[in-house]
């Protein structure tokens, strides 16, 4: 029975890793669909970001209680699975406790550390459950999460609060069969543990036999329930617990302010005004700015899958909070649809084969992009420094200078740029006569 379950325990384990990597590796390849981008400069700046935004979540905190729930739930369930190592080679060599011969004492404080740990995970997802379907904060209700995101959420906070009991209950069980000196179980005495000590009486009336199925059953949902997480990771929004790291490592590090400008563009310009400096075999750009997945950058792409959907970039935006059809987050979670579409389409026939789709017009519209302020709210807002505004400003370009698709109002602005160098219908030499006044008035 016990080669049995070792066998059954590395089948499990060893598919539940090849299916997480062969997903993971489709994530990757999705992400690569983007074009080229160098992030290679000032590395000890993106080590920075990424230990304060990622690691140590910094602008989680400018709301404290909320950012200590979050950082509990996050390095809680992080910390707590590094048991996950004992029981894979508990699993895998048919031992108990392993660990707990060789460390002594320090196993105990691991694991009652541990359990305190998973008191404040499972109270901080129930909180979270709480502001999600009772209170209802707005940014949970909006609209940008009908359908699968918003269940996605509560699935993963009911796991990880199931995962803790687990844990808890199995810890309870087993120091019961160790106070009894059932079997295998009285091999290593741990002694009973902070928290799992307070769930023994629900579980003493039973038999040793009974005791053991309720240790096992703890054991291996755990452990099925860990391995499921991990695969549920590549099709869930809690992917940022993975990419949140990278995406701080290679956020942009000049002020969010800054635009930048197409090279291709300036030297359209640049060749109009002197023709003598365009090189003989010059070639105009195929297309300006962004129409698909395909032609947005690599990191703008890692910043849709890294996306949370906490919806404080919505939260922020001028053009969402008066009731326009933007929002910053549905940008995002529908750029990562576009990849996963496009993603598909090259699984099944080898290589991208044109569908007749974009990620402008069939997932962005027009009316959101042009709702949108460029006022970087929505950028400063985000835990992990994902850039929505990249996107629509990318978007925009497409819209503007490959369809000519601007409303008339935008069109008089740039006829008035081109001719008179500002956005007001004055000629140049005209633009100071206004100074003329002051000198009467005075």
């Amino acid at each position: 029975m016990q080669y049995l379950q070792q066998i059954l325990f590395v089948i499990a384990a060893g598919f539940a890793i090849w299916f997480f990597t062969k997903n993971i590796l489709k994530i990757r390849r999705n992400i690569l669909l983007g074009k080229d981008e160098d992030f290679s400069d000032n590395p000890s700046a993106r080590w920075r970001n990424l230990v304060l935004l990622a690691l140590g979540q910094k602008k989680m905190f400018r709301n404290p209680l909320v950012a200590v729930l979050h950082f509990i739930v996050y390095a809680g369930f992080i910390i707590i699975n590094i048991e996950m190592l004992e029981i894979i080679l508990d699993g895998i060599f048919g031992t108990h406790r392993l660990f707990a011969g060789f460390l002594g004492g320090f196993y105990s404080f691991l694991i009652n550390s541990f359990e305190i740990l998973a008191v404040g995970v499972t109270l901080g997802c129930a909180i979270f459950l709480i502001r999600r379907n009772i209170i209802k904060l707005k940014r949970f209700i909006s609209r940008d999460l009908d359908g699968w995101p918003r269940s996605d959420a509560n699935y993963i906070l009911i796991t990880e609060i199931v995962l803790m009991l687990l844990f808890l209950f199995l810890n309870a069980s087993d120091t019961l069969l160790q106070q009894r000196r059932y079997g295998h179980f009285g091999e290593h005495l741990t002694g009973n543990f902070v928290i799992s000590q307070h769930l023994q009486p629900l579980l003493n009336g039973m038999s040793n036999e009974a005791l053991v199925a309720v240790e096992r059953g703890c054991w291996w949902l755990h452990i099925i329930g860990v391995l499921a997480f991990l695969n549920y990771l590549p099709y869930s929004k809690h992917l940022h617990i993975i990419l949140a790291f990278p995406n701080a490592y290679y956020a942009r590090l000049e002020p969010m302010g800054k635009m930048h400008n197409m090279e291709s563009i300036q030297n359209e310009v640049l060749y109009a005004m002197q023709p003598e400096l365009a090189p003989a075999n010059a070639v105009a750009p195929d297309k300006f700015g962004a129409k698909d997945v395909m032609d947005l950058s690599w990191r703008n792409l890692m910043d849709a899958y890294s996306c949370t959907e906490c919806g404080r970039c919505s939260a922020a935006c001028p053009a969402t909070q008066t009731g326009k059809v933007l929002s910053p987050r549905k940008i995002m979670m529908d750029t990562r649809d576009r990849a996963e579409e496009v993603g598909r389409n090259i699984d099944k026939n080898g290589s991208f084969v044109d569908d007749n789709k974009s990620l402008l017009h069939d997932y962005i519209s027009e009316e959101a992009l042009r709702a949108c302020t460029s006022c970087n709210a929505c950028v400063q807002e985000c835990p992990v420094s994902i850039s929505p505004l990249e996107i629509i400003l990318q978007l925009r370009r497409y819209l503007i200078m490959d369809e000519s698709n601007a409303p008339q109002e935008w069109n008089v602005m740039f006829s008035n740029i081109e001719n008179n160098f500002a956005p007001w219908k004055f000629s140049p030499d005209d633009r100071d006569k206004w100074t003329e006044t002051l000198s009467q008035q005075s």
